[in-house]
């Protein structure tokens, strides 16, 4: 990912989606890229596809000239001619070299690292197969079964190919990040003349017009203008997001209607999107400990097969059958071992949940925490920018008397229209989160630490704080206005005509997503803990207003980390969820760290898991979809080993007396299911739907 200037070139874009599908590979545990040479990713994939139907033309010719397959067609003795033999094992030989090359390469390499996998599985069945066959051919007393060596040869080609393609469906959420960005940007030159350059001449500073419907090329800052823009590739959420001048448009996102002009902020691997890529890429590499169990058990499973494979061809030696029943026997069981489908198990889960995850705005840094996640009990929220919005908003307007909420509310606004004090910025913003509209104000003077005075379509108006008006003309003794602030709200009242007219209450606005996300985490058994700086009064409220039932108030940044570790010292499964700022410390003491509202900053170096969307309801997506990942991963090690349990004393020739035997090409087609089996299963996990019947 680090390449200078990545994402420029569309050859570029290609390479580099190329090489995400053979990171993921890699991460999967699998040997294929050590058995394909290096080849990347999709030229493995068509290197199987060719060979396979190489295998699959060559098939039917060595299974007509097989004496076995004739006589189960009833036509012994018909297709016979002089050098028959001679015919079917060249045939057989370009199969098992040209098919069984990734097989034989892959175990020479897993040999070289000492660590036989499944390529020394399948290497050893089709060589004994091949090697028997060939010696009866040249005099050998016994029945070749190449017929058996280019079934088997075909089936595990057919099934790696499946398998590798499963694998490159599982990155390929990554492949579509990689291709979001466009080739060309339209830059504004210096003379104001605009023309179409490759993304990659671009650099900070630069202008840039997109028009609308058009994809933005690179993250920026918008200078002119004002549109909607479509973020779904990064957060999952399909309603656009309106920006205008002043806020970062990031590269990747769709324009709606209206034309902007950005100023470049960064290009290259230091955009948004491939921050996301490699923080993915590096997540689907990081191994996670449910991996390193089905690696342990796939080696045991190496050892099990050759130990009874060996046993085998001994054991019906000595009980008298015939070296080539035997031998059949002892390719059946290393054909049947080969823990393919155990390799996948959880590689591909993991594949699939950490792409699933970054479309949706959840980014894992960490494999095994986010394992964890399942197991949590308690999940710590800070409050200021996290449960609620970090800004001062109107949280209550109480009228006094008769009157019209939005009637008082306009005339407060059109007052402090010209103000920069927060509390003037927060009617304003209510005031146009209403839709209303207000006359102009004239003769705005301000009444120092006190409020505002104005005039407004001929009427005095006056917004003041209680003990002003208590010290000048009369206190107010509504009994609303002792809660609010008892609540640490800070309270305003309007005065219209001389007379006290309404109550604004003035507080760090609560998420409206806050409420549902404590309910739903209540609804998974885990409890809610807010942790905040402010004042007790301030911090009551609050978690009054969203159901929590804990909470520390009063807190200071550098005690956040302690109170984690007294909520641990509890024996409670902590996860901590904050900005990722002031709160570094106590999202690294938590058995899961979670930054949210990363926005454009991918790189919270504390945090476990980053949110894209300053959304709390995500935590709850967070610990489903762990839950669901390890749901997946148990049931496929569970199918795998189960499988391999039963199959490989079948193998081994334990129903011979009930009349059924398993063959080498049975056993490679039940191997090549179990895996298909495995990589569909975890596919399934792309229908696992989360809290926003988005996926995930």
């Amino acid at each position: 990912m680090n390449q200078p200037g990545a994402h420029h070139h569309h050859h570029q874009r290609e390479t580099d989606a190329v090489g995400i599908g053979a990171a993921l590979v890699q991460a999967s545990g699998s040997t294929h890229a050590d058995h394909a040479g290096g080849h990347d990713h999709g030229a493995m994939i068509a290197d199987y596809r060719r060979r396979f139907w190489v295998t699959l033309v060559l098939t039917p010719p060595v299974l007509l000239l097989s004496p076995m397959i004739q006589h189960w067609l009833g036509l012994a003795g018909t297709i016979v001619f002089p050098g028959d033999g001679l015919l079917l094992f060249a045939l057989s030989t370009i199969v098992y070299v040209y098919g069984g090359w990734p097989f034989l390469t892959g175990f020479v390499s897993e040999l070289r690292k000492k660590q036989p996998g499944m390529m020394t599985l399948i290497a050893l069945a089709i060589s004994a197969a091949y090697f028997f066959s060939a010696a009866v051919t040249f005099g050998f007393p016994g029945e070749a079964f190449y017929w058996e060596l280019v079934t088997l040869i075909g089936i595990m080609l057919l099934g790696h190919w499946i398998e590798m393609r499963s694998v490159m469906g599982a990155s390929r959420a990554l492949e579509e990040l990689v291709r979001l960005l466009p080739d060309v940007a339209t830059r504004i030159d210096a003379n104001g003349s605009t023309h179409d350059v490759p993304i990659a001449a671009l650099a900070p500073g630069d202008r840039v017009l997109v028009r609308p419907g058009a994809k933005v090329p690179v993250d920026g800052v918008i200078i002119e203008g004002v549109s909607g823009f479509n973020e779904a590739m990064l957060t999952g959420e399909s309603k656009p997001v309106s920006k205008g001048v002043g806020e970062a448009a990031i590269g990747g996102a769709i324009n709606g209607a209206g034309a902007v002009t950005i100023e470049v902020t960064a290009t290259g691997d230091k955009t948004y999107l491939a921050q996301v890529i490699d923080l993915v890429r590096k997540a689907q590499a990081t191994r996670s400990r449910t991996q390193d169990l089905a690696n342990r058990a796939a080696a045991w499973l190496t050892y099990i097969a050759l130990v009874v494979g060996i046993g085998t061809l001994v054991v019906w030696l000595l009980l008298g059958q015939t070296t080539s029943f035997a031998i059949e026997r002892m390719v059946t069981v290393m054909v049947v071992a080969c823990p393919h489908a155990l390799g996948l198990a959880v590689p591909l889960v993991v594949a699939v949940s950490t792409s699933l995850s970054a479309g949706n705005g959840l980014l894992i840094r960490d494999r095994a925490a986010f394992e964890r996640a399942r197991n949590l009990n308690a999940v710590v929220f800070d409050k200021t920018g996290t449960l609620t919005e970090g800004r001062f908003g109107v949280s209550d307007i109480v009228l006094i008397g008769e009157g019209d909420e939005n009637l008082e509310l306009a005339f407060a606004a059109a007052a402090e229209s010209q103000s920069e004090h927060p509390i003037a910025h927060g009617i304003v913003a209510e005031a146009k989160d209403r839709g209303l509209s207000w006359p102009k104000a004239s003769e705005v003077r301000n009444i120092t630490g006190e409020g505002i005075v104005a005039n407004v379509d001929g009427e005095d108006i006056r917004i003041v704080s209680p003990g002003h008006l208590s010290r000048t003309s009369k206190e107010i003794s509504h009994p609303r206005l002792k809660k609010l602030e008892n609540q640490g709200k800070t309270v305003v009242v309007l005065v219209r005509g001389g007379a006290p007219r309404a109550l604004f209450a003035l507080a760090d606005i609560v998420r409206p997503e806050s409420k549902q996300a404590i309910t739903e985490l209540k609804s998974l058994g885990i409890d809610s803990i807010m942790l905040t700086g402010d004042a007790r009064g301030v911090a009551q409220a609050v978690s009054e207003e969203l159901g929590i039932t804990e909470y520390f108030a009063e807190v200071l940044p550098n005690e956040k980390s302690e109170k984690i570790e007294e909520l641990q010292s509890r024996g409670l499964a902590v996860a901590m969820v904050g900005d990722g700022v002031n709160d570094a410390p106590a999202l690294v003491v938590a058995d899961l760290g979670i930054a949210i509202g990363a926005g454009t900053d991918v790189a919270v170096e504390s945090a476990d898991i980053v949110l894209v969307r300053s959304d709390p309801s995500d935590v709850v997506a967070i610990i489903g979809l762990s839950r669901a990942t390890y749901r997946k991963m148990v049931q496929n090690l569970l199918w795998a080993t189960g499988y391999n349990t039963v199959a490989i004393p079948m193998a081994a020739g334990i129903t011979f007396g009930t009349g059924f035997l398993m063959t080498p090409a049975v056993a490679a087609a039940l191997m090549s299911v179990s895996t298909v089996i495995v990589a569909l299963n975890a596919q399934l996990l792309r229908f696992y739907r989360g809290r926003r019947g988005a996926e995930a």
